[in-house]
């Protein structure tokens, strides 16, 4: 792997974990149309710490108060220890469904048609989420029943064109939470599902592959990934201060609409 190719797809993950637009998606159609194939297993798993270094970097006040909450428990700090145990209990769909259906993931998941599906109606179920929501409650407002609903929508993400955070943030805005703290809580919400899904795939490296860590084209792809996904963060948090997720529903729709033709037409890989 090159290094432009490298820096190509730490940007695409940085931008596409954040935004709800579906990262696997995105990915699996690059395989397929572009014969962007993915660079191995210890390229894969710099490329999820990236986005989990910008997530701790980004929400390090918010984990600390977190910590603090559940080590060195008061009166004061009762909000950032329940919002801690109630990412817990959000995060228990998503591991699930990421072990029980890994496979059908990476296999019957990945075609274009049913991406094309997926993105076309979850777009429009966030288009409906962000007309019909109140967009009033707040995130001291949450309460273990929100976190557990947030937490099954994110388990949907585990086919592609669905989209974590887009999955997630519908599910907020459903609730009736205002749009940058739906963001924000889903962005919470990945940092542990990411960690567990780079751990993960950490533990399959190191008991078989061969995958060189030290690469230089690796290094920056995952310095790619770290900044790429800092930016997004914040782009998206302040985006959504004056602005609704149109731009995003109308993205999902028309890439859709392409990928949907492009199989009409039978254009690409036999």
């Amino acid at each position: 792997m090159d290094i432009l190719h490298a820096i190509f797809l730490g940007i695409i993950q940085g931008l596409t974990e954040f935004l709800p637009i579906s990262s696997s998606g995105h990915l699996a159609l690059l395989q397929h149309y572009l014969d962007v194939q993915e660079a191995g297993l210890a390229f894969d798993v710099l490329l999820h710490v990236g986005t989990l270094v910008a997530l701790i970097i980004y929400f390090r006040e918010d984990w600390l108060g977190m910590f603090r909450g559940v080590l060195q428990p008061t009166r004061h700090n009762r909000f950032e220890r329940r919002l801690f145990w109630y990412l817990v209990a959000a995060t228990i769909p998503g591991a699930a469904a990421g072990f029980f259906l890994e496979k059908q993931a990476e296999t019957i998941f990945r075609a274009p048609t049913r991406i094309a599906i997926l993105l076309a109606v979850m777009g429009i179920l966030l288009y409906l989420a962000d007309r019909m929501a109140r967009h009033q409650r707040q995130l001291p407002g949450i309460t273990l029943k929100d976190a557990l609903l947030i937490g099954c929508a994110q388990a949907l993400a585990i086919m592609p064109g669905v989209s974590r955070s887009g999955s997630t943030m519908t599910m907020g805005l459903f609730l009736g939470f205002t749009r940058e703290t739906a963001a924000r809580f889903s962005f919470l919400l990945s940092t542990p599902i990411i960690f567990g899904a780079g751990f993960y795939h950490a533990l399959k490296l190191f008991t078989g592959a061969t995958d060189n860590f030290l690469a230089l084209p690796h290094f920056l792809g995952f310095l790619a990934a770290i900044v790429s996904s800092y930016l997004t963060i914040k782009f998206l948090l302040r985006f959504l201060q004056r602005h609704t997720f149109f731009i995003f529903v109308a993205y999902r729709l028309l890439l859709a609409a392409v990928i949907l033709g492009l199989e009409y037409f039978q254009v690409g890989p036999k």
